[in-house]
Formats: structure tokens, C-alpha cells, sequence
């Protein structure tokens, strides 16, 4: 799945370096490489998320577009199980669950209050479509259920595990999702006026975008801690550039 997956790595900028890469590989990612100021981590050599240093960074305000979080996608609900038992049993910081009609998943935090999703997907031909929308809803996980069909708890997430989706904060979704758009991305579901999901190929989402943090949230800083980029390796649509020249990038 990785090969073709459109999204790549997202990179985090983060106070105490040391700290997130202890929390990220005992949370099941691997270092790939780093040095003094930086470091990589992912899965069987395949980067997901890249930590940078922030020297006399400061914490995120209120009220500011940024991370709402990034999604560790496992390959099965086996795994997921598994995972879910080392939460518990290791004492991860698990700070919520859902079932999502298409997915089922966790949340953490980072010890620097970076939101983390951990989910695997249903079926697709599971998925519904009223009015002609993707249902992405939310219910009570069944605890029991997925504990039954857990695979063995690993320390390290398997070599299928990508970086499933990305879920920002913004300050505006119509300007948003329209740019979103531009890469060829289209819209699947909406929850409310408060939050929408865009994909490629009819995947549930690839990107959430929300106004939890208030319509007109100020743009993040640089000296602010949090998400700094993420990778998009697919684009489906000509972009235009500064000068009103139509470009088709090529991948």
C-alpha cells in the first residue's frame, strides 16, 4: 500500500527533541536516521514522521490553525486489537476511542500534546452513502470485540502502516477545502459546518479540516511548536502559479 499511498511523512517541530523520540519508539515507531537536531522515524525503512528541534520554541496559542492530529494507519483490525492491548497494558496515553462507521480507532497525545490517531479501516463495501455523502460518524468502540480479534501485541507497527490521513485546524473551509481541491482532492463528508473530509480515489479521508479553534484562526508561527509540514505525493490537478500560468506537475 505504501507505494502508491499519496501521503508521505508529516514533520512535527518540537521542544524537547529527546523526549519525542523516546515517547514516538516506545509508541511503536522505529528511528530511521537523525543527528543532534532532528530525527526520522517510520516502519521497515519507510519514514512517517520526522521530529525537528525548536530551540526557544514556544507552545502552540489558542485560537490558531495548526495539528488537530495525524493518523497511524494499521493494515487490519487484527493489529489494531493488538495495539489497543499494549495501550492498555503498557499504559500509552490513550485519551479516546470511536468507532467511525468506516474506520475504528484510538487517540493519544505526545507529551507535548501533539494529537495522535491510531485506526484501521472497515471493508469499503461496508461503507454507506446516504444522500449521496459518505456516513462518517461516531459511536462507542467496541472494546470487547476488538480485544477478541487481536493479533499478538507487537513493540514495532507492522511494514504496511502508513501515514493515513491528516486532520488540521483551519480558518476557513471553504478557502480550505478549495485548495485541497487544487490537488485533486474532492469532498466526502461533512460533520456539521464544523468539520469536512477530502480524498483521493473515494477513500474515507485523506484530510480533515476543522473550525474547532474558531472560524478565522490566526495562522501558527514559526517559533510555535506543533506541525510544521506534511508530504503529498500525489497531485491530480493542474496547479496555477503566481503568474496565472497553468502548470501540470509531474510525479
Amino acid at each position: 500500500m505504501s507505494d502508491d499511498w499519496p501521503l508521505g511523512a508529516a514533520e512535527l517541530k518540537v521542544l524537547d527533541l529527546g523526549r519525542e523520540v523516546a515517547f514516538y519508539e516506545s509508541f511503536g515507531l522505529e528511528r530511521l536516521s537523525g543527528g543532534n537536531d532532528h530525527a526520522l522515524l517510520g516502519v521497515d525503512g519507510a519514514a512517517i514522521l520526522k521530529l525537528t528541534s525548536l530551540p526557544g520554541g514556544r507552545e502552540r496559542p489558542r485560537h490558531t490553525a495548526g495539528l488537530y492530529h495525524f493518523a497511524i494507519l494499521l493494515p487490519d483490525e487484527g493489529e489494531l486489537g493488538g495495539f489497543l492491548r499494549r495501550a492498555l497494558e503498557e499504559r500509552l496515553p490513550l485519551t479516546g476511542t470511536a468507532d467511525h462507521f468506516v474506520s475504528q480507532a484510538l487517540y493519544f497525545d505526545d507529551p507535548e500534546g501533539n494529537g495522535i490517531e491510531v485506526y484501521a479501516d472497515r471493508p469499503r463495501r461496508e461503507w454507506q452513502y446516504p444522500n449521496g455523502r459518505l456516513s462518517i460518524g461516531i459511536e462507542d468502540l467496541d472494546f470487547e470485540r476488538l480485544l477478541r480479534v487481536a493479533g499478538r501485541p507487537a513493540p514495532k507497527f507492522s511494514g504496511d502502516t502508513v501515514l493515513g490521513h491528516m486532520h488540521l485546524n483551519v480558518s476557513d473551509l471553504d478557502a480550505s477545502q478549495a485548495f485541497y481541491e487544487s490537488l485533486g482532492m474532492e469532498l466526502m463528508a461533512e460533520a456539521g459546518h464544523v468539520m469536512r473530509f477530502l480524498s483521493w480515489n473515494g477513500y474515507h479521508h485523506h484530510l480533515g479540516i476543522n473550525v474547532l479553534e474558531g472560524q478565522g484562526a490566526a495562522a501558527v508561527e514559526a517559533d510555535v511548536r506543533g506541525l510544521r509540514r506534511f508530504q503529498v505525493r500525489r497531485i491530480d490537478a493542474p496547479l496555477v502559479d503566481p503568474n496565472g500560468i497553468t502548470v501540470t506537475p509531474t510525479l
